[in-house]
């Protein structure tokens, strides 16, 4: 058995998606607000600190019918075609052969630092949002990692429900584990942390670290990352952490 797990988010987290899954949110709801409004980061951020915005194509239809509302359009009456909002968002930011705005982003991890929990015996996996192409094409083309453990969109539930979670932990520990491993679940937004408190609720006999993650884009600005720390403490952040690799084996022994 494992010491610990830690299991990774990874927009925001393991890749920095600031100028690319953000830009195409963007994008997506100045196309359907007709040019109208095109949301900033920082009117990114609110919605997602509200917890249940993780899927991207959510939020950006979310985001063009608050807009439509904001000019005195009832919901109901707003027609929207989701796949369409899909298929552009797509279109921006994975392209036609991940030669979208994907191809740019920044990678915020290394190899070598999932080796290190590996030989420090810490298992590791993935539970994000993202779909499996694009989960896939960062950990293993980009960073070279050789069948990473992954849960993506296609295969549970959108953050905050923790069913995505468990799964990793599943797979890592076998459906009846004699012990429970104490786990780490790291992510840059508040539905991340949810996640974890959800999480506890379904098994309180083990020990749970919800560590959060300032996305490169909050960290250019005092006031914004100070209110960024701020709501990922409210949301349960047992530490709040500039990059991912800050969560070292010293520090993981250290919370433990």
């Amino acid at each position: 058995m494992p010491r610990s797990i830690v299991v990774f988010d990874i927009d925001g987290v393991i890749r920095d998606v600031g100028n690319s899954y953000r830009r195409a949110i963007a994008d997506t709801v100045a196309e359907f607000t007709q040019g109208a409004y095109r949301p900033t980061l920082a009117d990114i951020d609110r919605l997602k600190t509200e917890g249940v915005w993780n899927n991207d194509w959510e939020a950006s239809q979310e985001l063009v019918y608050r807009y439509w509302e904001s000019q005195d359009r009832v919901r109901s009456q707003i027609y929207l075609d989701y796949g369409a909002i899909i298929n552009f968002f797509q279109a921006r930011y994975r392209g036609r052969n991940f030669d979208g705005y994907i191809a740019n982003e920044p990678l915020l991890a290394t190899p070598e630092y999932f080796q290190s929990l590996s030989d420090n015996e810490i298992a590791w996996g993935f539970f994000s949002g993202a779909t499996r192409g694009s989960a896939e094409y960062v950990l293993k083309d980009r960073l070279g990692l050789s069948d990473p453990l992954l849960i993506a969109m296609e295969d549970a539930p959108s953050k905050p429900d923790p069913t995505g979670l468990l799964a990793v932990l599943s797979a890592v520990e076998g459906e009846n584990p004699t012990e429970l491993a104490p786990v780490f679940y790291v992510g840059d937004t508040v539905a991340d942390m949810y996640t974890v408190e959800k999480a506890k609720v379904v098994q309180p006999q083990r020990q749970w670290f919800a560590i959060g993650i300032l996305p490169p884009h909050v960290q250019v600005n005092g006031s914004r990352q100070a209110d960024y720390t701020e709501s990922l403490n409210a949301a349960g952040a047992k530490i709040v952490l500039n990059n991912v690799q800050d969560l070292t084996v010293a520090q993981i022994r250290d919370l433990l």
